[in-house]
């Protein structure tokens, strides 16, 4: 099972042949679980997948967004059960998918959708946190997207928004797959007991970041 999250950095209808590279991409990849952030409705994966996204965009915040604009995008090839409430509909989304290893909640998102070092991001860490301890007790879970918090250095990161992250994640039980990947602020963690036996090994692209500020990562479970 392949699991894959990528920050697009806002594709729009001017920049048509990023668009058809990010998608080329995507479709090379081929995961099995994909989440998108700072995506766009025009980046379609392919015909196998089926999707959920935040609420699309409004035109204030201080940023003017284009038609199609969403935080998060969840793609999955396996069915997608029920969609689970989460505390901003426009930044993070929870979906069940029913997976080959069982039922796993993936909550995708963007932490601090301006950098951990603007006041929203420890006010939006605390409410993801709350979601997460809340779902994670009745489910696996998957946390996946945009952390704006790297692990393996000092790339970019803020001490406390790190060590917040690193606590919750040791009391719910949490095994962060992506941690030791450098100058990466895009993770996937996971519940150990979904974990179980697993063999993990991790993927990267995009690492000239030609088609995205951001590199994209994945994990393949075996």
């Amino acid at each position: 099972m392949k699991i894959a999250t990528w920050n697009v950095e806002r594709p729009n209808d001017s920049s048509k042949d990023r668009n058809a590279k990010i998608i080329e991409t995507l479709k090379e990849v081929d995961a099995d679980i994909l989440v998108l952030t700072e995506t766009n409705s025009i980046i379609q994966p392919g015909p196998a997948y089926c999707s959920f996204a935040t609420d699309s965009l409004p035109l204030s915040e201080g940023c003017i967004y284009s038609r199609g604009e969403n935080r998060t995008t969840i793609w999955s090839k396996y069915p997608i059960t029920k969609q689970i409430a989460t505390h901003d509909r426009l930044t993070s989304l929870c979906v069940s998918v029913q997976t080959p290893l069982g039922f796993m909640s993936v909550y995708g998102t963007i932490i601090g959708i301006y950098g951990n070092r603007e006041k929203s991001f420890d006010a939006d860490l605390k409410k993801q946190i709350e979601d997460w301890k809340r779902i994670s007790p009745t489910d696996n879970i998957c946390i996946v997207g945009d952390f704006n918090i790297t692990f393996a250095d000092n790339y970019y990161y803020t001490k406390e928004g790190r060590q917040k992250i690193e606590d919750c994640f040791a009391e719910i039980g949490i095994t962060n797959l992506t941690h030791q990947i450098a100058e990466n602020i895009d993770h996937i963690a996971i519940s150990a007991s979904f974990l179980k036996s697993c063999q993990c090994k991790t993927e990267v692209w995009n690492l000239d970041k030609s088609l995205s500020d951001h590199i994209g990562v994945c994990v393949v479970l075996e």
